[in-house]
């Protein structure tokens, strides 16, 4: 397997491997194209089809960005994320239709060593630094909310339907219509159609 592919696949991997080094370097250079655009700009749209290229229709990013590479994160249609999204896919991010995400939001599927002897960096025969990392891949599927300020961790899947409580550290799976929030983020109740807000009579 190739350091790509190890990487993908969730195995441990070399980070310092030229081809993902420069797949890095073209996903910074990228973001910071994008950041430094005024939102109304047609070349944020370009940019936006060069470094996540497998995204539907409809996919606004507010800026500012982050993406270790892009091309290993999926946005269905009609997605919208708010100031300050970082997403480290350094596994695959699959992200739904109508999925929307508050201010300073990170979906980290990184995952390294807890021992301190194995997460160090090493060094190989010439002198090249390294050190070993696996990551999890992260799924957030279709109609989720994603409020301000939560982190997604590495290996969650969030169910279809979700809302996610500002703040929260989302570190195990959510079940679909859910609202969960907190750190670490648990379910709170079930969604359902008392929650509408034609119920909200002070909301008219």
């Amino acid at each position: 397997m190739t350091e790509k592919e190890k990487m993908l696949a969730g195995k441990i991997y070399d980070p310092s491997n030229e081809e993902l080094a420069g797949l890095r370097v073209r996903a910074h250079k990228l973001c910071q194209q994008y950041n430094s655009l005024y939102e109304d700009d047609i070349i944020r749209q370009t940019i936006v089809d060069k470094l996540i290229p497998n995204h539907g229709e409809g996919l606004f990013l507010q800026g500012p960005i982050y993406f270790d590479y892009g091309v290993f994160t999926t946005f269905g249609k009609n997605c919208y994320t708010n100031f300050n999204f970082t997403v480290l896919d350094t596994c695959p991010v699959t992200i739904g239709d109508n999925v929307f995400f508050g201010p300073n939001c990170t979906i980290a599927t990184p995952v390294h060593p807890f021992r301190w002897q194995e997460r160090n960096m090493k060094y190989k025969e010439n002198g090249e630094a390294y050190d070993d990392e696996y990551a999890k891949p992260i799924t957030i599927k279709s109609n989720c909310w994603i409020a301000s300020n939560v982190v997604i961790a590495g290996g969650v899947t969030i169910g279809e339907g979700c809302v996610i409580g500002a703040g929260s550290v989302v570190t195990r799976d959510i079940p679909p219509n859910s609202l969960a929030a907190g750190n670490p983020c648990r379910v709170i109740r079930e969604i359902t159609e008392k929650d509408s807000i034609k119920y909200k009579t002070e909301l008219f």
